[in-house]
């Protein structure tokens, strides 16, 4: 082996003595385990180091609505709230969010009845193929939430600018946006 190459033994173990310490023994191989509450459950679960936070959900936890899009960042369709702020789940190591609370598409609904952004982009069709409707919906759901963000039109189209629909709806998420927001307010 060429000097200041690693073997594979070398590099699934944490890299430093002290690493190595935080890891314990045998921590590694069978995974690190984490807690999250997702969409109000709380879960333990076994996780990969390396293991992303979209994989985690999509095959550990079964839910499947958080869609892998670019698996880069840059197209919003992994989308979803990590302690009520929009994360993108292709990005984000699931070992880092433990005991975090974690909302996807599929926590919106309550009690059988859509949440006010779901009802919105149903009723300005503001979804066309429906592939990033969940990471759009994540991704407004998040903006309203966020008290800085204004409501212009042109405040909420920066603030959706990390989402691309390839469909071309956005006018339709903008206008979808501007109405839920006027519901969740109590405005309409």
């Amino acid at each position: 082996m060429a000097s200041g190459t690693l073997s594979g033994a070398v590099a699934a173990q944490p890299a430093t003595p002290a690493l190595r310490e935080l890891a314990g023994p045998g921590v590694g191989k069978a995974g690190y385990p984490i807690t999250l509450t997702i969409n109000g459950t709380t879960q333990q679960l076994m996780v990969q180091a390396n293991e992303i936070l979209l994989d985690t959900l999509r095959e550990k936890v079964h839910l499947t609505g958080t869609k892998k899009g670019c698996d880069h960042g840059q197209c919003g369709a992994c989308t979803i709230l990590v302690n009520g702020v929009s994360v993108n789940a292709c990005l984000s190591l699931s070992v880092m969010h433990d005991r975090d609370d974690i909302t996807t598409v599929e926590g919106l609904a309550r009690d059988g009845k859509l949440h006010p952004v779901q009802q919105a982009f149903w009723d300005h069709d503001a979804y066309q193929c429906g592939y990033c409707t969940a990471g759009q919906m994540m991704s407004a759901v998040g903006i309203l939430q966020d008290k800085r963000i204004p409501s212009d039109p042109a405040s909420v189209q920066e603030a959706m600018s990390g989402n691309i629909c390839r469909c071309g709806a956005y006018k339709n998420i903008v206008a979808a946006i501007q109405d839920a927001r006027g519901k969740m307010r109590g405005n309409a």
